[in-house]
Parts: structure tokens; sequence; C-alpha cells
């Protein structure tokens, strides 16, 4: 049997062995809407707590909120469309299936991979601000180093050995209390706001457009382009859950939709009552900037405190989720042939044991070793943005290509709206190299040897029966038949 027989250039795809996906499959309708709503806000809460302020650095206020406004953009467009893909091919692939289906082998690769960068990365990064949350309550005497961030690694993939069902409502009600301390800290903020400070850091006079409001001109927004995206950036895990969840063609649609209006109205009361109760130039490096906001003179109060021990749960919701989110895309990967087949085993439990414990691993030693966590985040947005404009890129392709498929939910706007996501991706992925070109370049290097393990070895051992591979081939059987 072949991945695609209409093409004979493609490589021939292995047949497994008859306990192969068997062994290889994951615990079926443990979620329903709600917890996956829970499960996209978890992706992303933590971006409210911690790594948006950089942004401020390097666009200022005016910079940083128009930022905001055009990833927010992004964003609301790219979930439209993967609503629409998710409710076509659920499976556990998430965007590398979706791309598979559209772009062949190599677009899946390549989407799946820099998925994967996106969510080995992300965690690494949230480990580093966790431990500055640590620090600052100051529990049993921690400082913010690698014992924290080993400890965060063991105890949540740990939980999610247990099982997918206890892990996701375990995520939902972390979640909720995230949620919960941000409501109560935009009251508390917003009872001190003064519009005056939103401007107040100093303006690099020889920037082109350099204003009070553009302190670094007007390539200051575009600069802020990553930070505007930790808003936001992981609820396109949502799809990842597709196999686990009831019903999924109805069920993923409605909840990447509430997941991306919720995360909108919390950036929004977050950025502005965060600027605007302590200051921009206050909060721009501050590694708890909701903390720093409420401590006037850098005293702490009853609700920092109250907001310090929410932000650590809230950054615990997306390190936990996006460990989840990371170990799902390396499963499906895996399972197809695309990486070593050995990451996609599952427990007896149907957790995909390797899958967590491999890019833990890595992410730990890449927050041990190196303490940066903004160097990381811009290092994630890389792998982040690359995907966004393939998945993107895909939603267009499919509808032009077979414009017949079912499709139980519609993208409003259809090409167009995906084709906004696709340029507004391409400029994000640029502004990486803006902020911090070293770490887009590590990316890259690491994305380049992904690619060549690919195109040498990979790429003509993939296994038929996976679920991404019969779709594509069920799509060049019905593509030949059309031609008959």
């Amino acid at each position: 049997m072949t991945v695609e027989s209409t093409e004979s250039a493609q490589p021939r795809a292995a047949e497994p062995a008859d306990d192969y996906l068997e062994r290889r499959t994951l615990r079926r309708g443990s979620a329903g809407w709600l917890l996956l709503t829970g499960l996209g806000v978890a992706y992303v809460v933590s971006g409210d707590y911690s790594g948006w302020n950089f942004g401020l650095a390097q666009g200022g206020f005016g910079g940083l909120a128009i930022a905001m406004a055009l990833m927010g953009l992004m964003y609301v467009c790219m979930v439209f469309s993967l609503a629409e893909l998710s409710s076509v091919l659920p499976t556990a692939g998430g965007g590398y299936g979706f791309a598979r289906r559209a772009l062949g082998p190599w677009g899946g690769f390549l989407t799946g991979t820099a998925i994967l960068i996106e969510y080995v990365l992300a965690p690494a990064a949230i480990s580093l601000f966790i431990g500055d949350y640590v620090e600052s309550l100051g529990l049993f005497g921690l400082t913010s180093g690698w014992p924290v961030y080993l400890a965060c690694f063991a105890i949540f993939i740990g939980i999610h050995l247990w099982g997918v069902g206890e892990a996701l409502r375990f995520s939902f009600v972390v979640t909720g209390v995230a949620v919960a301390a941000l409501l109560v800290f935009a009251v508390g903020a917003f009872t001190d706001f003064d519009a005056s400070r939103l401007d107040d850091i100093a303006v690099h006079k020889d920037a082109v457009g350099a204003s009070s409001w553009l302190p670094m001109g007007v390539m200051g927004i575009w600069a802020a382009f990553p930070f505007g995206m930790w808003f936001f950036l992981g609820v396109e895990g949502v799809p990842l859950a597709a196999e686990e969840t009831r019903d999924p063609a109805r069920t993923l649609p409605k909840a990447i939709r509430w997941s991306m209006g919720i995360l909108v109205v919390l950036a929004l009361l977050t950025f502005f009552a965060s600027a605007g109760a302590r200051g921009s130039a206050a909060i721009q490096d501050a590694g708890n900037p909701l903390v720093e906001a409420l401590q006037p003179h850098g005293r702490a109060t009853a609700l920092s405190r109250i907001v310090n021990y929410a932000g650590l749960a809230g950054l615990v919701a997306s390190f936990f989720s996006l460990i989840y989110a990371g170990s799902r895309q390396l499963f499906a990967l895996s399972r197809a042939g695309y990486l070593p087949r050995f990451l996609s085993l599952t427990s007896r439990r149907k957790a995909p044991y390797l899958g967590l414990l491999v890019p833990g691993a890595i992410a730990f030693s890449l927050a041990a070793a190196t303490g940066d966590g903004a160097r990381m985040l811009n290092a994630a947005v890389f792998g982040a943005t690359v995907s966004y404009a393939l998945m993107s890129l895909s939603h267009i392709v499919l509808r032009r290509r077979e414009p017949h498929l079912e499709r139980p939910y519609r993208t409003p706007g259809g090409a167009l709206t995906s084709s906004v996501a696709l340029v507004l991706a391409c400029a994000a992925l640029v502004a990486t190299f803006l902020v911090d070109v070293t770490a887009a370049l590590i990316a890259l290097g690491v994305y380049a040897v992904a690619v060549a393990y690919f195109g040498l070895y990979s790429r003509k051992h993939l296994v038929a029966r996976a679920p991404e591979e019969e779709f594509a081939a069920l799509a060049a059987a019905e593509a030949e038949l059309e031609r008959e």
C-alpha cells in the first residue's frame, strides 16, 4: 500500500505489524467542549502573568498595543481556520495532520516539527518564570534555579503519565484559579490606574517615528510582535486533543472559538491594568510584572501576594498544558513514522510516556543550562510562526483543491480569513530575528537538522496505517476516481 498511490515520486509507506496501532492509541472520549475550552485557555494563561511585558522594552506601550492588536487579529483568523480543519480531520496530529492532507508529507513534517519546537521551548521558558514567582514569594527559602525547574517537570509529567482525563481536570481547576485571579488583579490595579503612566518609557529620539507612545519608533511595533503573541501563544494546540475528545467534529470548533474569546478579554484587562497601575517602565523587565504592578515602591501588599500565588497557578496551568500538547504532537509524528517510532508507544493507561519524558528532559536541560526565559520565548515563537504560516496555507489549499470536502464547520470569510493569518504570521517570523537573532538562528538550525533527518531517512519509512497517512491515501484515491 502506498500513502499516495497517484504520485509515483512519493516513497512507499511501510505496512506496520498487526498490533502496531494497538500499542499506540490514546484514551477515547475523555474530554468534552468545556474541558477543551479550559485546555485552550490553560495553554495561554501564563502569557498574561509573565513574558508579554518584555515587549514594552522593544516597542513601548503604543508599540506593544499595536503589536498585540495585530497578533490578536492573526490568532482570531487562524483559529477560525483551525476550527474548520479540525472538524474535517480530527486526529491527534493537529496542525501537522492538516498540513499533511493539504501539502503532502513534506508540508506535514515541516509543520509538525515547527509546532514541536514551540511546545518544547515554551515550557522551558515558563519553568524559568515559575522560578521567578517562587523566589518572589520566598517559599521555603527557594530561589529560581534548577531544583525548582526539575520539580516542575517531575511533578507535572507524573500527573500526565497517570492519564489524560485526570490531567485535563487538574488543568481545568488550576486554570480556573488563574483566570479568577486575573479578574481580581484587574479590579485592584484599575483602582490605581493613571493614564499618564502608560507612556513613561524614555524616548529614543534617533528612532524613526519616535514619540512617547512609540519610544523605539515605528520599528518597535514590529519588534514587539513576538511579545504580543505571548497573550495567545498555544491556543492552536486544542485540536491536538482530537482523538481523546467526544464528538470532535462539533466539540473542537466550539472549544477553539470560546478559548479565543476568553483570551482576548483577559489580554486587554491585563495589559491596560498592569501598565496603568505602576507604569510601563517599572514592569518592562520584570519576571513577575503583575506582582510588580501592585507593589508601590516595591513593597508587597496583601493583593500582590494573592496575585503572586495565583500567578504561580497560571504559569503551572500553561506549563502543564503545553507539556500535554507537545507529547501529543510528538506522538502523532512518531506514530506515522516521521520521527522514531518508539516515541509513540503508550502505557497501559494510554499515555505516550516517551512522548512526555523525552521532550521534558530536553526542556529541563535547556532551562537549567541557559536561565534565559526571554531567549527561549523568542525561539518558541520562531517555531510557532512557521507552523501558523503553514497551517493557514493548508486551509487555503484545501479550500481550493477540495471544495466539496465535508466541512461540519466553515471558517467565516473562507480563504480570505486564513490569508490574513498567513501574512501576519510571516511578518511575526521576521520579527523574531529583529528581537534576538541568535535565538532565531539556533531555532532555525535545529529545524534544519530535523529537515535533514526527514529528507534522508524518515520520509522513506512512513507508516501507511497511521490516521494521517490513511486520510492522505483516501484523498489520493478519491482524486484518482474523479479523473477516470
